[in-house]
């Protein structure tokens, strides 16, 4: 999956000139968090986001409309130069970036223009969906041995059951370096005479 398949292709945007009220006032109509800094050529100049108003302020407690900080303009306090992607980056890297720079957003730039945005939200609804946990049915976690063609042979339990397959993960099992764990998810409510098969493989 690439980015462009997850981004916002529409996201709201601010000039440098905009104070950081309206910013905040921005960010609450539109219930977001994260608003890229464009030119008027949509070239990114930063990102200014709910934390860093918070971060900018005196204290917690000041009230808002009589702090100086709300009409200083947003280029004052939003982060210049951030970290940007591409629309066919792996969505996978992104979320390696998000993970490894504690980032909340990155702006998706093509063509030295802004296209869109991917926030960790979008990340998690995506990671919801890949496992189809939206959909009823029921998740299966199995611990296998590490070897090739454990994997078919554990679907060919589910053909033959008439079961549909919504998601499959494999992660290591912390019990045994040798051993995977495999989080299938099928699109069944009742998946015991399937469990029952796959402890009689295992045997």
């Amino acid at each position: 999956m690439i980015v462009e398949e997850i981004m916002n292709d529409n996201p709201y945007t601010l000039a440098p000139s905009n104070t950081v009220l309206e910013a905040l006032k921005l960010m609450r109509e539109k219930k977001v968090r994260h608003l890229p800094v464009v030119d008027k050529e949509h070239h990114v100049l930063g990102v200014i986001t709910e934390r860093d108003i918070k971060e900018a302020l005196p204290s917690p407690l000041q009230d808002e409309p009589n702090s100086p900080i709300f009409h200083a303009h947003v280029e004052e306090i939003m982060v210049k130069n951030p970290l940007i992607a591409h629309p066919l980056d792996f969505v996978e890297e992104v979320a390696l970036t998000f993970y490894e720079s504690k980032v909340g957003c990155l702006p998706i730039v093509s063509g030295g223009k802004l296209v869109g945005i991917v926030t960790t939200t979008d990340l998690l609804y995506t990671y919801i969906e890949l496992t189809g946990a939206t959909e009823p049915g029921s998740k299966i976690d199995i611990r296998v041995s590490d070897t090739p063609g454990i994997l078919f042979e554990i679907t060919k339990i589910f053909h033959q059951h008439h079961a549909n397959v919504q998601s499959v993960l494999v992660y290591p099992d912390s019990e045994n370096t040798q051993n995977k764990i495999l989080s299938i998810r099928v699109k069944t409510l009742n998946p015991l005479a399937m469990i029952e098969d796959g402890t009689d493989l295992k045997k």
